[in-house]
């Protein structure tokens, strides 16, 4: 991959438990929110998203059935820190704070206040 890959969950999704409800994953959309502010930047990468319900077959594809969780930031080849998760030969962050401490340090955005 040449490329960071980010997987988020679709923004107002329904959940099949809670018909009639519709919800957005707090993980993914503090993801988001950086997204929608600085939109120049979110072009530096593949945003990829996904519906709520499991199976995440674009993303079990890359990390399988194991590593669904959402957000995740799929990391380009050969570019990973020593933190970083490994499935096969991909590496991935699934951790909201640190997947935005990463889009910061790689792409730009701007960085996190303590």
């Amino acid at each position: 991959m040449s490329r960071d890959k980010l997987f988020l969950i679709e923004p107002g999704f329904e959940d099949p438990t809670r018909p009639g409800e519709r919800f957005v994953c707090p993980y993914c959309n503090q993801v988001e929110g950086l997204l929608a502010a600085f939109p120049d930047l979110a072009t530096r990468l593949d945003v990829v998203r996904v519906p709520f319900a499991r199976p995440r077959q674009p993303v079990i594809d890359l990390l399988g059935e194991t590593n669904q969780s959402l957000p995740v930031l799929v990391l380009a080849d050969g570019e990973a820190p020593a933190d970083a998760e490994r499935h096969d030969d991909r590496a991935f962050v699934s951790d909201t704070r640190r997947i935005l401490e990463l889009l910061s340090e790689r792409h730009g955005f701007p960085r996190l206040h303590d």
